[in-house]
């Protein structure tokens, strides 16, 4: 399945120089608003250190690990719901992701410039959220006057009749509660209700990058303003990141030469993975495995999904003809090693249609079509 994070902040809070270490690609990083004029669109591989061990264990030639897709996404300036600066733009781009990763600046430096006189990383954040409410209130208005116009036609049709009615009412209590500014009721009111209805911006998942300076690394906690995202948001949403090391990281190839200047700057963890893995989990995925002598392949899916479900998404055809699945866990091969030790074991099971796949799940699906 296609994963799409798309990160979003003012001009110069470090947006496009993250999107650069993500993805050790080449967009501009100016200090100056509106560098990014196009989204820049990339793949970064899900870290996941299983892989490695299957490898070993299959004498695999290679490995396929999951991925997420980051689109740099142009700067946004309060006014774009009514066209300022890119706002249209981003707006469209925005739309097309599934979570949405908010860069917040959090350190003071009079070189780089802010829209604001002062910084404050919860008020850039409510001015962007207060962009995608307007334009959120403008798509809910012209699909309910589409609705409105499709009521008479629909009389004939009571199953679409009674859907048109649930979600005219739906889109009037979540645009009640987006003019009160509560997207997190709204959120709440979609994903609850039986009817689909049209895909709005300020409801979509999201987390908050702080960027913190380079001082801040090892003492984030007593940084002011990170203090005040995690007030706002909780920790668990709040992912703190010096921006520029992690891009100075990113440049670096020799494995030993990143851990001696993550050991030197006092960095436990690389930033960019966190994000990575804290992107995946936020969607509520999970990752199965398919594997033998050619590849490991590693395929994300939702939590909570069947077997034929996730076999169509190595292929259609494996979905359409499923018989059933031979499944065991790699945390079970990890400690037994072998397959033949695991049949031995009852730790093999075949599975049929609706079995719910779990994470670290090893299939290999039986079909004919």
């Amino acid at each position: 399945m296609s994963i799409k994070a798309g990160l979003v902040g003012l001009p110069n809070v470090g947006k496009s120089t993250l999107f650069n270490a993500l993805t050790k690609s080449s967009v501009p990083a100016e200090n100056y608003p509106f560098c990014t004029i196009d989204p820049h669109v990339a793949i970064t591989e899900v870290p996941d250190d299983r892989m490695v061990k299957l490898q070993k264990l299959f004498k695999s030639e290679k490995l396929i690990p999951a991925t997420v897709t980051f689109v740099d996404i142009a700067g946004l300036v309060k006014g774009a719901a009514s066209g300022e600066g890119l706002g249209n733009q981003f707006l469209s781009n925005i739309r097309e992701t599934d979570l949405i990763l908010h860069v917040l600046r959090c350190f003071e430096d009079s070189n780089i410039t802010h829209t604001s006189a002062a910084l404050d990383p919860v008020e850039d954040y409510e001015t962007i959220v207060a962009e995608l409410m307007l334009k959120d209130i403008e798509s809910i208005n012209n699909r309910l006057e589409k609705i409105a116009k499709s009521l008479k036609a629909l009389q004939n049709d009571p199953k679409k009749l009674k859907e048109a009615n649930i979600e005219a009412e739906l889109l009037n209590k979540v645009k009640h509660s987006i003019e009160r500014g509560d997207a997190t009721t709204a959120r709440k009111l979609i994903l609850e209700c039986e009817v689909e209805t049209i895909p709005l911006l300020s409801t979509k998942n999201y987390l908050i990058i702080a960027n913190i300076s380079e001082s801040d690394i090892e003492t984030y906690q007593d940084n002011p303003f990170y203090q005040k995202l995690v007030a706002k948001f909780t920790q668990e949403r709040v992912i703190p990141i010096c921006v520029k090391l992690e891009s100075e990281l990113s440049q670096l190839s020799d494995e030993a030469e990143i851990k001696e200047m993550m050991e030197m700057m006092g960095l436990k963890t690389k930033g960019l993975d966190t994000i990575i893995t804290k992107t995946y989990a936020n969607l509520g995925l999970i990752t199965f495995f398919t594997c033998g002598p050619k590849e490991i392949h590693a395929w994300p899916i939702k939590q909570g999904t069947t077997i034929r479900k996730a076999a169509g998404e190595i292929h259609s055809d494996l979905e359409r003809g499923f018989i059933c699945a031979e499944i065991f866990n790699c945390n079970d091969l990890f400690e037994h090693q072998t397959q033949s030790k695991l049949k031995d074991l009852g730790k093999i099971k075949t599975a049929g249609q609706d079995y719910l796949v779990a994470d670290g799940d090893i299939v290999n699906i039986k079909f004919n079509v």
